[in-house]
This record gives structure tokens, sequence and C-alpha cells, in this order.
């Protein structure tokens, strides 16, 4: 199922983390570079996968969505996405960067809600058959320090209402996540300065093109 073309970005992390910075500045870069890319994100990236996310993210106080339902509705949000938007665009030959992606399910439902991983492992292995980023940028921050910066960005969507140890198991639902997987992620330290992590990427990125 992995193209033979185009180069697949995903960038994940927890809450507060600066992703959407780090992903502004690599859409930079790549416009300087003159690469062609698309930027997408999950849950969402399609038309039902947005309508799916709005389920997801939306608080709903007469009724508690099971954390199966959770890694489900994930999936298949992420079939319509890979099918829809990514496999298109790595066949094309472009860059595909997107917020989050499958190692989010192995740290949110897994690390987060306690699902058996195997159960992630099982959906990974039949709807995604063998798609993996070719490269993972997990920016890492302690969770208090991340829950601290995502107060400030507004109202909170049903996940981000989860309590710390929610967000800690996601923290370590990712890193042991990496460690299975060294050669594709790269870990950022997200508590830096932005000029330090912004030069990391810049490396990252410049290193791929060695």
């Amino acid at each position: 199922m992995q193209p033979a073309k185009g180069f697949f970005l995903t960038i994940e992390g927890s809450e507060g983390v600066g992703k959407s910075t780090a992903l502004k500045f690599i859409q930079d870069y790549l416009t300087r570079a003159e690469k062609k890319f698309i930027v997408t994100r999950e849950p969402g990236g399609t038309d039902i996968a947005e309508k799916i996310r709005h389920i997801l993210l939306t608080p709903n106080a007469a009724e508690t969505m099971l954390p199966e339902t959770e890694l489900l509705l994930m999936f298949a949000c992420r079939m319509q996405h890979v099918q829809q938007v990514i496999l298109p665009a790595l066949s094309k030959g472009l860059w595909v960067v997107s917020d989050r992606f499958v190692d989010a399910s192995f740290a949110y439902q897994g690390g987060g809600r306690g699902i058996d991983i195997s159960r992630i492992e099982f959906l990974e292995k039949w709807l995604l058959q063998g798609l993996k980023p070719d490269l993972t940028l997990l920016l890492d921050a302690p969770v208090q320090i991340g829950l601290e910066r995502a107060k400030h960005r507004g109202p909170e969507d049903r996940i981000e209402q989860e309590k710390a140890a929610f967000f800690e198991g996601v923290r370590q639902g990712y890193l042991k996540r990496m460690q299975q997987d060294k050669k594709r992620f790269r870990l950022i330290d997200a508590t830096a300065p932005l000029e330090t992590v912004q030069a990391e990427l810049k490396k990252i990125l410049d290193d791929i093109h060695a």
C-alpha cells in the first residue's frame, strides 16, 4: 500500500506542544524549497472525516462516548483520509504533511483510554496495509506545561476536557511508540525556545535532502 512516490511526514504530540506553530514553519520551509505539498489533519481531512471529527470532539452531556467507539470512529476517519487524500497525493509525488496519523491512536486510545494495543494494531494492519509515514516529528513536553499552554487556545473540545492523568497516558503512549520505531521518529523538545525548535526542524528537513 506504500506508494513509491511522494514523502509522508506526520507531526505528533499531546496538547499544547506547539504542533500548529511547527506545522506553519514546515509549510514555509517547503514553499521556499519549491516542494509540491499538501497539508492535512486527523481526525478529518475529507468531507466525511470532518463530519466524524465533529462527533468525536463535540462534548455531549447526554451520553458518554465509549473508548471503543472513539477508536473505531478515529479509524473510520483515517480510512477516508488515506484513500481520498493521502494515497492520491503520494502517488502524484507530493509531500503529504499531516497533523497526526495512526500514532495518535496508539497514544490517545491506547495510552490515554487504556485500550489493548493489540486491538489498535489489528485495525492498523487491516486498514492501512503497511502504510506508514516516512518521518514522524514528535513534539514532547511535560503534561502540565502542555496543558497550561493549551488553556489559552479557547473553549476545550471533548478530548481536551480530560484530566492530567489521561494526558500523561497519552504522552507515555507516544514515547513508547517512538521507542518501537526509532528510525522513523524524531523527538523534539517542545519546552525549548521557539528559535531552538525551529532550528531543529530545519536541520531535520535539510537532512532529508542531503
